[in-house]
């Protein structure tokens, strides 16, 4: 994903869908479908979404898991904060730790090369 591509976004759509929107690559559809998530033929190209009836709290782990899997692989994601499970989470979602440049290494060891 480059600078300045719009996020990835999972919601609950207006009928009380999750679904997700945005630019999905190969590798995002492959998370996505790891997750749980289908991909259905539409007028307007390809509605990804999960199966209907499995119940709004697994609808919410799932929607969690794969947010936090896409931002595990570098992707921006938006996670409608209604899709979080009840228990809920400490950190947002969509942070995660920088991956911060090698440093030196302690005192007394050599570099890796």
């Amino acid at each position: 994903m480059t600078p300045g591509d719009e996020p990835i976004r999972i919601t609950r759509g207006w009928g009380g869908q999750v679904e997700v929107k945005g630019p999905i690559d190969e590798l995002a559809a492959r998370i996505l479908i790891h997750a749980g998530f289908i991909f259905q033929p539409a007028l307007s190209g390809v509605w990804i979404r999960l199966h209907f009836d499995t119940g709004q709290d697994r609808e919410n782990r799932k929607a969690t898991h794969a947010a936090r899997m896409l931002g595990a692989a570098g992707y921006e994601v938006d996670l409608d904060p209604n899709l979080l499970p009840a228990a809920g989470h400490h950190a947002p979602v969509n942070w995660w730790p920088p991956r911060l440049p090698p440093t030196q290494p302690p005192p007394g060891r050599r570099p890796c090369r």
